[in-house]
């Protein structure tokens, strides 16, 4: 399913200037959640998140990203601990 990302969206995603624009909270991944990720990733291309720490195991954050990623049919650009990119 992995598409094969631009440079450019790369660049992006991993720029510094780029801030999280979706915090998910202490109520996890809601509906409300999923829906406001993908009314602004149709906005723009790229979305980032930010997980507060704590909220899942280390260990399973690659799979919440994985799984925001299938919700939202975006692709996971960069993933690094509890922040990440996601991209359509």
């Amino acid at each position: 399913m992995t598409r094969d990302i631009p440079a450019s969206i790369r660049r992006e995603a991993q720029s510094r200037e780029f801030q999280p624009s979706i915090r998910v909270g202490k109520s996890g991944i809601t509906e409300n959640l999923i829906e406001e990720i993908n009314a602004q990733l149709s906005k723009r291309t790229l979305v980032k998140i930010k997980i507060n720490r704590g909220l899942f195991e280390r260990k399973d954050i690659d799979d919440v990203w994985a799984h925001l990623a299938k919700e939202t049919s975006s692709i996971v650009v960069v993933a690094r601990g509890n922040v990440g990119v996601l991209w359509r």
